[in-house]
């Protein structure tokens, strides 16, 4: 039964972060508000809302370690499976805000992450720290968005859908990623049972890579397709936004215990990962993620997994 509350946890999270980025870009669209915050704003928390959702589900029925280890998952696994898998499919060239911008506040928000659990739990005030860190953010991107937009001419696309089918869209597809969140988190936590293996272990790797899913298929077939503007940025902007929005807004609610392999083991893989990527995607003008270094990602998630089970 755990099997069937698993997989049809994912399904309805993944369709549901589906449908609620396609309810929220019509209304922003419907609203004027440009393409490029929208993809700052609504897309971003549409495909992080399965994430969310799971984190926030898991703190308040007592299973911190999925809370946290589904976010710290999904961060290493963005960077060394979804960029390793989409750089051997083809080569990513890097642009230079990735470097100069985005990876110094994906660090930083890693960094913050470390200093606030080293006394074993995240506290509220710490959660209103990381939402103060992502308003900033997210305030900063519009700014920036708006500016390049009105800079370059580009015009407006008309919504998709309309007004009304949006909002339902929108309402339906939260509801939906609250059932799926639920789903997942008590298939996980049975499965873990069953097999003697810890909520971490499983909350690392299964719920971290299904709540990840959207990124993975949207990168890959992008990458499949030569289009290649699914960029690291992407990438390195799903990561803040899984640590000073999810968990961030997920300790707000309450207050998390972070355990032992959190702090001494998954946070310094995903230092040593977010390091990895910034040699990576140097010189500053005319990098690329290559698929010799694709496959070396891969090897060092592998070489996480295989840590987090042994």
């Amino acid at each position: 039964m755990q099997y069937i509350y698993l997989l049809t946890g994912f399904i309805i999270l993944l369709v549901s972060g589906e449908f609620l980025v396609r309810g929220g870009v019509a209304l922003a669209k419907k609203f004027n508000i440009s393409i490029l915050v929208v993809g700052v704003t609504v897309v971003s928390f549409g495909t992080s809302a399965p994430e969310l959702f799971v984190s926030v589900r898991a703190a308040l029925v007592d299973h911190p370690a999925i809370a946290i280890g589904n976010v710290l998952g999904s961060n290493i696994s963005n960077i060394a499976l979804v960029l390793g898998l989409v750089a051997i499919i083809l080569p990513i060239p890097v642009k230079r805000k990735s470097v100069r911008i985005d990876w110094p506040i994906m660090m930083i928000a890693t960094l913050l992450f470390y200093l606030f659990i080293l006394n074993g739990k995240l506290q509220f005030t710490e959660g209103l720290i990381f939402v103060l860190f992502l308003v900033g953010f997210i305030t900063w991107s519009i700014y920036n968005s708006r500016r390049e937009n009105y800079l370059l001419g580009r015009k407006l696309e008309k919504p998709r859908y309309p007004l009304f089918l949006a909002i339902v869209m929108i309402i339906v597809s939260s509801a939906g990623l609250m059932v799926g969140a639920d789903w997942l988190v008590r298939g996980a936590s049975e499965i873990a049972k069953t097999f003697g293996v810890s909520e971490h272990a499983i909350s690392v790797s299964i719920i971290a890579l299904g709540t990840s899913i959207p990124e993975l298929a949207t990168s890959v077939i992008a990458a499949i397709r030569k289009e290649m503007d699914i960029s690291i940025g992407n990438i390195i902007g799903s990561n803040i936004y899984n640590l000073f929005g999810i968990l961030g807004i997920t300790s707000m609610i309450r207050e998390i215990e972070v355990g032992y392999n959190v702090i001494h083991f998954d946070v310094f893989w995903l230092l040593g990962i977010s390091f990895l990527l910034f040699l990576f995607i140097l010189p500053f003008k005319g990098g690329k993620i290559t698929r010799l270094k694709g496959l070396f990602f891969l090897l060092s998630y592998a070489m996480y997994l295989y840590f987090v089970f042994r």
